[in-house]
């Protein structure tokens, strides 16, 4: 049976990351996926190894990610902060170096809403004069 060492919920915007960390040697699994093969880009993924890079665990553990909602983008701010609180369930020490990195904090912006009578948030219909 594998145990899990901690579990860290990361969100931003509308995607939600559990992630699970094991004992193990670094692999990253995204949703099934190795972490390279699931973001499109090499920040996505360099974005997810930051918390582990800052408190040099880069090598000690497994790191099982399930993520949902939202775009790319958001997903992977989402498994920051899901492995950051990962991170801080395991050693409380590695908190300080996390939190002056701003990665303990959820980044709370979230997209205007619609209104109604307009085209968009902000963007109105084209005003006719005649």
């Amino acid at each position: 049976m594998i145990k899990n060492l901690a579990i860290g919920t990361g969100r931003r915007k509308t995607a939600v990351a559990r992630v699970f960390v094991r004992e193990g040697n670094g692999t990253i699994t995204v949703n099934g996926k190795d972490a390279k093969d699931y973001f499109v880009t090499e920040e996505q993924v360099k974005l997810i190894n930051q918390p582990l890079l800052v408190t040099s665990s880069d090598n000690k553990y497994d790191i099982l990610i399930t993520v949902a909602g939202g775009g790319l983008n958001g997903q992977a701010a989402a498994c920051l902060h899901g492995i950051s609180r990962a991170l801080v369930a395991i050693d409380e020490d590695s908190r300080t170096a996390l939190k002056a990195n701003g990665y303990l904090t959820r980044d709370s912006r979230m997209p205007e809403r619609k209104k109604y009578g307009q085209r968009g948030a902000r963007r109105r219909f084209q005003f006719s004069k005649r």
